[in-house]
């Protein structure tokens, strides 16, 4: 119960490491609000919770509107009674082209990987210190730590990411709320084949992935539940004494 009596809002809920998160942090104690932009796969996510004896609410928003974002924090804090732990999980794979760079496409992936994540942590500053203190987890990338040929611009997203927590980490560390970033490598989930090229043959894609594999000195992929403890114990009093810290769950892929 290393969550209990702690109330977290996790973004990007409904499926993957979100709902890993959702599931690890109600079964540790935490009071859940989940928010994610799919209604039925969040409701499932909520039920599922519940049915364990752990405490939900779900939230459908699109996170892409900044003031979305910041009304999204403050139901969640009056419903839950406050705010310990916000997990920063939303965000999208980056564009592969830039020779012909969609503007439009370009400025959804930064403002949901990098502003609402910078708002949302805004938004709940005020509850975290109400508290006097909390947790703020972001999602980032291994592509945040070492550059991505597949997507120059979710390497820049993600490099953001560690850069802004970094630097959020500092700004409250007196204040006892501290800020960290989980990085996960290449991690089974419904999201992963959208970081291979759509348009490439099945030999292709086969070899890209196998490519992928190699380069993990663990030789397989991540699993969901693996990004989610890593959030788990970021967000705890376990690591009390960690800020700033952009922590890889990679296989070892960024120790080479």
């Amino acid at each position: 119960m290393r969550l209990k009596n702690k109330r977290a809002i996790i973004t990007a809920a409904a499926s993957g490491m979100g709902r890993a998160g959702c599931e690890i942090f109600a079964r540790e104690g935490a009071t859940v609000f989940a928010i994610d932009i799919d209604q039925q796969r969040l409701n499932e996510v909520v039920s599922s919770i519940k049915a364990a004896g752990g405490q939900a609410y779900g939230l459908v928003a699109n996170l892409l509107d900044p003031d979305i974002c910041r009304k999204a924090v403050e139901d969640a804090a009056a419903t839950m009674g406050g705010l310990d732990i916000l997990w920063n999980h939303a965000g999208m794979p980056g564009l592969r082209d830039i020779e012909n760079l969609d503007l439009d496409a370009y400025a959804k992936s930064m403002d949901l990987n990098i502003r609402t994540g910078l708002i949302m942590t805004g938004a709940a500053i005020t509850h975290l210190r109400k508290q006097g203190g909390g947790s703020v987890v972001f999602t980032a990338s291994t592509a945040g730590l070492v550059g991505a040929s597949v997507s120059p611009v979710y390497s820049a997203a993600k490099f953001a990411v560690v850069g802004m927590a970094k630097s959020l980490a500092l700004r409250y560390a007196t204040e006892n709320i501290r800020v960290n970033v989980v990085c996960p490598g290449p991690i089974e989930t419904p999201m992963l084949p959208q970081f291979f090229d759509p348009n490439a043959s099945k030999e292709m894609a086969a070899e890209a992935q196998a490519k992928t594999l190699a380069a993990i000195p663990m030789a397989r992929l991540g699993q969901a539940i693996e990004v989610a403890n890593a959030a788990l114990w970021l967000a705890s009093d376990d690591a009390s004494f960690v800020t700033g810290v952009a922590l890889p769950v990679d296989g070892g892929y960024t120790a080479r």
